[in-house]
């Protein structure tokens, strides 16, 4: 079999496989494990002068390569386009999009050098997959170089509708290295739909009955493939967490509280401030809850550098310590707010141990946190999920509370439901939720896109080794 090449922008060394186990680098690292292959991205270290060459390390059956970057790429491509333009823009933040000219320039020429440091690793007949938005324009660099072997990229994070798409300088630069891939793949139907959106209304081409593109001379195939987890693995990890300390020590500090908890990396995009105004609500609307549930925000801190995430860190501070002023007693405060990163086998556990799971973004492509709590609950006493509609996931996990994130009244009381909900209606929610995490799980994914993918050049009207003249803007 042909060996699969996986790019992301950053890779997952052997080294750090403890520290970084979880999502994206659980999948990655399942699917190269299975037929051997190549994990092509940055090291995550920056360098004065890179010589452009990847360094190597073999590790099983898989192959790591990784180049450097300069600082002044680093903050160009990364925290400048990637984070500030992109990121915003792909979540509906339009007011916290910022554009440089000169962060665009950076951004393309990353992804160039990336093409150029990967082409001479590859052979014949590998797939190469390509992950995410920092990567978006790399297919078609590819192409510029005269590769021609079957590439698939799949976006995580969610795309926009084609009106917010268009607020974008050099969107047309970014869609056309994107469309010289042979395979898109995307979380929901919903992003799949905004791409078609995109392909006829903004590109003038065509998308035909079975689903294939006609687009800037080219053709290619597109899905929506939504990334699952190993839900048997992850609940076996949190039935075996419960003993461990950090989940001792919550057990036994909450009493016969209940718990509900939110796992999150610290984003805008994670709806944080309006969660801990639900809890606020809650508390004043359903008195009864004082003095008797906890809710423990873990939050993980990401993106320092970038001043929209120091700003959402001043106000998650100020929005706690407003609710714990208001309503704490002598023993008890109702939120626990915690920015610290944990190991992956106690958030399973804390997710066991809690009563509500509460994954209420503004906008995300899947979120795994919500199928990682529904894998953790104990069967004969499950917990509730409460699981924003603009979250990925409420798309197969329709037996959650849905709920609108902006909606605080809405939130407030979908706490209040989980809280007090018979065991009978809890076990039924769950076993829905169950049936479909376990059977849409990681590998089905990413099995799922490489098939499709492999198959991609027999496919009517798809030709991935023709060259393509990627047109200017």
């Amino acid at each position: 079999m042909s060996r699969l090449v996986v790019v992301s922008n950053r890779v997952s060394l052997p080294s750090e496989r403890a520290a970084r186990a979880g999502g994206l680098a659980v999948a990655i690292r399942e699917a190269l494990d299975r037929h051997g292959g190549l994990w092509f991205g940055w090291s995550g270290e920056t360098a004065e002068s890179p010589d452009g060459h990847a360094a190597t390390v073999t590790k099983g059956r898989i192959d790591y390569a990784v180049i450097d970057l300069t600082e002044a790429e680093f903050e160009g491509f990364y925290n400048g386009y990637a984070n500030s333009t992109l990121w915003p823009l792909f979540h509906y933040r339009l007011g916290l999009v910022k554009f440089q000219r000169a962060d665009f320039k950076t951004y393309l020429a990353v992804n160039a050098r990336f093409a150029a440091a990967l082409a001479p690793l590859l052979r014949p007949d590998d797939v190469v997959w390509i992950h995410d938005y920092q990567l978006l324009p790399l297919a078609g660099e590819l192409r510029k170089l005269g590769v021609t072997n079957r590439i698939g990229f799949f976006l995580h994070i969610p795309l926009p509708g084609v009106d917010t798409l268009a607020v974008l300088p050099g969107l047309g630069t970014l869609m056309r290295g994107l469309i010289a891939a042979d395979l898109i793949g995307f979380q929901t139907e919903r992003d799949l739909q905004n791409f078609y959106d995109f392909v006829r209304q903004e590109a003038s081409g065509t998308v035909h009955a079975d689903g294939t593109v006609a687009c800037f001379d080219r053709e290619l195939e597109a899905g929506a493939f939504p990334i699952g987890i190993d839900a048997q693995g992850f609940a076996a990890l949190a039935e075996k967490a419960v003993t461990q300390p950090d989940c001792v020590q919550l057990k036994e500090g909450l009493g016969t509280r209940k718990l509900m908890i939110a796992i999150d990396r610290l984003d805008y995009s994670k709806g944080i401030p309006n969660r801990f105004e639900a809890c606020e609500e809650l508390l004043r609307s359903h008195p009864e809850h004082r003095g008797r549930v906890d809710l423990v925000q873990i939050a993980s801190p990401s993106r320092s550098e970038v001043a929209s995430y120091r700003d959402l860190r001043r106000e998650i501070d100020r929005l706690s310590g407003r609710v714990n002023s208001a309503f704490s007693e002598l023993h008890w405060a109702p939120i626990r707010y915690l920015a610290r990163t944990y190991p992956r086998k106690s958030l399973a556990g804390f997710c066991r141990i809690a009563q509500v799971g509460v994954v209420t973004p503004l906008r995300d492509g899947m979120n795994l946190v919500a199928k990682e709590y529904v894998a953790a609950q104990d069967p004969e006493d499950p917990g509730v999920l409460i699981l924003s509609r603009f979250a990925g996931a409420a798309a197969q996990l329709s037996s959650a509370l849905i709920v609108n994130p902006f909606d605080v009244d809405q939130c407030a009381e979908a706490m209040h439901r989980a809280l007090t909900m018979p065991l009978a209606e809890r076990k039924e929610r769950w076993q829905a939720a169950m049936a479909v995490v376990g059977r849409s799980d990681v590998r089905t994914w990413w099995t799922s896109f490489t098939t499709r993918l492999r198959n991609a050049d027999s496919r009517a009207g798809i030709t991935p080794s023709r060259s393509l003249a990627l047109r200017s803007d």
